[in-house]
């Protein structure tokens, strides 16, 4: 199957073969376009990442690509452009279960950030004590960057990660496809913590409303047991600058119950995957995206200022505990 992330991949290597890597190689991107509506105080962006100095911050050996740097100092600019007053940053899987990029730059940051690890069965509930104090406020089970779409396989992860989380008041992050989403329909409903998609679960904007696994996906946000990131647009749609195709995804998500979703970002944009004719270990470069143009279409996508409100601060302070 064709699916976004290839067809990122694509457009990025296309033609670039005989430059690389030199000539591809750039800083994560900051906003272009202002932002043109009143963002609220105590907007939070969901989605972030942190790339570290590799010699200070080691890559994971299983990785599938290999990030450019993108710092707290980036990260900071970043969000003045956009009017963010809080941040998660979710650990990246060029990392495996190793968090401390991320706990750095949450220590950096201070108490308006919060985190999303990712652990094994080799983490102790004492690293997931010192996490908590640290500010991280769930995990993440990252399917989709790894290929794993095998149902069997992600609801045996659901109903580990589920066991982990019960008795601590964090939630449970996925990104995966719709198509595994509905498998676990079931589990999810059953579960004692709340469960969080990410980039609007892996839909494919071309595809619509319409597509298979949406409806349930809808249901599980109507029900209250899942929040629904709307971030990344661009892994959704193939018409940049502003993705339009996203809208209908994205108005449907709010309709069906606004105090499940939260926005995202999704800086510093890494490709998720090495290039075409590359290896994992070949330096990807970031995705030069403008996010004050994503950050705009949240106005389009929810035109009420209260509704928006409820996105960026209500649904974030309630969710990762600010």
């Amino acid at each position: 199957m064709i699916t976004r992330r290839k067809i990122l991949l694509g457009s990025i290597a296309g033609g670039a073969a005989a430059i690389w890597p030199s000539k591809l190689l750039s800083k994560a991107a900051q906003p272009s376009a202002p932002v043109n509506f009143p963002v609220p105080p105590g907007a939070c962006d969901c989605h972030t990442h942190i790339f570290g100095d590799p010699r200070q911050f080691p890559w994971f050996s299983g990785r599938t690509y290999t990030p450019e740097s993108a710092s707290v100092v980036e990260m900071r600019a970043l969000h003045r452009a956009l009017y963010m007053d809080r941040v998660v940053i979710v650990n990246p899987s060029v990392y495996g279960t190793d968090n401390s990029c991320t706990l750095d730059a949450m220590k950096q940051l201070g108490p308006r950030s919060r985190g999303i690890a990712v652990i094994d069965d080799r983490t102790s509930n004492r690293q997931l004590e010192e996490m908590d104090h640290a500010g991280v406020r769930g995990i993440r089970l990252n399917f989709e960057n790894f290929g794993q779409t095998n149902p069997d396989v992600a609801r045996k992860a659901l109903q580990s990660a589920v066991a982990r989380m019960a008795s601590r008041k964090w939630h449970i992050q996925i990104y995966t496809r719709l198509a595994v989403i509905e498998s676990l329909h079931k589990e999810i409903l059953a579960s004692p913590v709340p469960v969080v998609f990410d980039h609007f679960g892996g839909a494919q904007a071309p595809l619509g409303t319409a597509q298979a696994g949406f409806d349930t996906m809808l249901d599980l946000v109507r029900s209250g047991k899942a929040y629904v990131k709307i971030s990344g647009s661009y892994r959704a749609s193939a018409k940049p600058p502003d993705y339009p195709e996203a809208a209908p995804l994205a108005k449907a998500l709010i309709a069906a119950n606004a105090e499940r979703i939260v926005w995202g970002s999704d800086w510093p944009h890494p490709t998720g995957g090495a290039l075409p004719g590359h290896t994992a270990s070949d330096v990807a470069p970031l995705l030069q995206i403008d996010d004050g143009r994503l950050l705009n279409q949240l106005a389009v996508w929810a035109p009420d200022p209260a509704v928006r409100k409820t996105i960026l601060v209500d649904n974030p302070a309630r969710l990762y505990g600010f």
